[in-house]
């Protein structure tokens, strides 16, 4: 076994922790003192906003529950970061990055949160985001909040590490912790995932229960899962749905008829060619490739999508504030606090996005009508026009190109996420290779609720790429 904890898979060390080779307090103060070291020293990579102070007491808590051979969930004494737009009812602040709601605590467990605790997980902390998950400006810094400051890609700290799930991304990158919660309204999974060289499941949207999470559009809202490897995020992923995908998943790639979209690849002559060893190495693992495919949609839809988020979003904000004692009444309130307090929640860029979505009139009017049918509507029946005229189980595309550097203007990359977000379907981004010296992936996009087939694909494509071996920040 493997001596030092924070280098083992999540199954393992479940495995580890249920065998007595470890003790949950250990694996836990493991991972804190490697935060300490790397994200808050050496490398300062700042992924972790902060750790939970009861993060102890829980490991012991699930190291008394097995001296007493008490009931072992498949996460138990496994630590597990969450993304700090999401609910703990406990000392932790569910802030979205923001200064305005650095002092927010939750009164009750998101319902997600919820079920990661019944499966024995240990809250270890929570990771910083892109502020407001990227929806705050339209230039707006992936990985940069106004309470955390900037998170570093773990493979090269002057490069973004994508957004808006950047902390968590991170955080498992570096092995912080071994799995991570992060959500999606579209790419905040997939795109950090693949920056960071890690595995990102964006599942069918409305299969995580939404509820205690800070909103942006409840149309292709979503958490997910981070982990090193595709069985751990399933792993994950079933804790956070209550299904049995890890299990479940077992087809592979052979005979799985396999769509291959290769146009956005070709904006980078290195992810072009690594995407198309990635092709190869799925026919070869045996699948049914039906290359050069498209999704065949307008241009328009893309304005679409960002009037649907405008509208969305002011409501779904709206409706969380109402619900939580945060000291905001609303939208209006928010921006009125950037506007007062602009010198430390606004010295890089402003609020573009909120100003613009406070002036819709809310999800009663033809407006958000006409955004809901040219977005989400749209992109539906042009991707289900494309599985079913090819007879489809998946569609993949190179999920990134190489991380850009910080600062720099994150328009015109390569990037995928828009196929599933907005259709609101799955999509699992799975580490394929290094173009320039930094992580690329692929994604697998499937129809709603293909959960257990994409993983099963993805664990057969991981299998046949072998090893992805990074090198890991080191304590200095």
């Amino acid at each position: 076994m493997e001596s030092d904890p924070t280098r083992l898979s999540a199954t393992r060390l479940a495995v580890a922790i249920g065998a007595g080779t470890y003790s949950a307090r250990e694996v836990a103060q493991a991972f804190v003192d490697r935060i300490d070291a790397v994200d808050r020293d050496g490398p300062r990579l700042n992924a972790v906003l902060e750790i939970n102070p009861a993060a102890m007491d829980i490991a012991r808590q699930r190291d008394e529950s097995l001296a007493r051979g008490g009931e072992r969930g498949p996460l138990h004494g496994v630590p597990v970061v969450l993304k700090a737009n999401i609910d703990t009812g406990d000392d932790m602040a569910t802030s979205a990055g923001s200064l305005a709601l650095a002092s927010h605590r939750a009164e009750r467990d998101a319902p997600l949160v919820a079920r990661l605790r019944a499966a024995g997980a240990v809250l270890l902390g929570k990771t910083n985001l892109s502020e407001w998950a990227n929806f705050r400006s339209t230039n707006s810094i992936s990985g940069w909040s106004s309470l955390g400051g900037q998170t570093r890609n773990p493979h090269a700290p002057d490069r973004s590490p994508s957004g808006s799930s950047s902390g968590s991304a991170v955080a498992v990158a570096a092995r912080l912790a071994p799995l991570a919660v992060g959500t999606e309204t579209d790419g905040s999974i997939v795109s950090p995932a693949g920056a960071c060289g890690v595995v990102g499941i964006k599942p069918t949207v409305g299969t995580i229960d939404r509820e205690g999470i800070v909103p942006i559009a409840a149309s292709t809202d979503t958490a997910g899962p981070f982990a090193n490897d595709v069985a751990d995020a399933a792993l994950l992923f079933d804790a956070l749905a209550g299904t049995s995908t890890a299990t479940a998943a077992r087809e592979g790639l052979k005979g799985m008829r396999v769509g291959v979209l290769r146009h956005g690849a070709k904006s980078h002559a290195g992810v072009e060619a690594a995407f198309g060893e990635a092709v190869d190495t799925l026919s070869a693992a045996g699948a049914d490739v039906v290359d050069r495919l498209f999704v065949d949609v307008p241009d328009e839809i893309y304005d679409a999508e960002y009037q649907l988020f405008l509208h969305e979003f002011k409501d779904g904000l709206n409706r969380y504030l109402a619900s939580h004692d945060t000291g905001f009444e609303d939208l209006a309130d928010l921006i009125a606090y950037n506007e007062t307090h602009a010198e430390v929640v606004m010295p890089l860029f402003g609020q573009e996005h909120f100003e613009a979505a406070q002036t819709t009139e809310g999800l009663r009017c033809s407006a958000y009508e006409t955004a809901l049918a040219d977005s989400v509507q749209a992109m539906r029946r042009a991707v289900d026009r494309l599985f079913a005229s090819y007879g489809l189980q998946a569609l993949v595309a190179a999920t990134n190109g190489p991380a850009w550097r910080i600062g720099e203007s994150e328009r015109g990359h390569v990037s995928s996420s828009s196929i599933a977000a907005v259709a609101g379907y799955p999509s699992i981004a799975v580490p394929w290779t290094l173009v320039d010296h930094l992580p690329v992936a692929v994604s697998f996009i499937g129809r709603p609720h293909s959960e257990v087939d994409l993983v099963g694909m993805a664990m057969a494509f991981e299998q046949a790429r072998g090893p992805f071996a990074l090198s890991l920040p080191t304590v200095r």
